[in-house]
């Protein structure tokens, strides 16, 4: 019964089948405002769950437009080839963010993060 409001990024774990696309399985991701960050209000919804997201490092790549799958997936194809095969990172999952509202049109942020191991 609290809202919040839209935060960013809108954060979606994507876990690509063998020919890089996503699985029909994804997980979305939005940070909580941090003046609920202490307390936050539980979820009605059991499909909700609350999450701490430990500190990472990542490879990241970025990308501007309106994000849909398939840039993630062709963005995801060029961050893996510019790492080569020495980079080490996990390889059964990366996570696709957005960071602006749908109704802006210009200058838009996307980035496809690795997680380094």
């Amino acid at each position: 019964g609290v809202g919040m409001g839209m935060t960013a990024p809108v954060s979606i774990t994507a876990f690509p089948a063998e020919d890089g696309s996503f699985q029909q399985k994804v997980k979305v991701s939005l940070w909580i405002p941090s003046q609920f960050q202490d307390n936050p209000p539980c979820p009605a919804d059991e499909s909700i769950k609350i999450e701490e997201r430990q500190g990472m490092t990542i490879y990241s790549t970025q990308f501007g437009g309106y994000a849909k799958e398939a840039d993630y997936v062709s963005y995801a194809a060029k961050l893996k080839a510019a790492l080569g095969s020495d980079a080490a990172y996990r390889k059964d999952f990366y996570l696709c963010n957005g960071y602006d509202p749908p109704m802006k049109p210009y200058r838009r942020r996307n980035e496809v993060w690795f997680v380094k191991e």
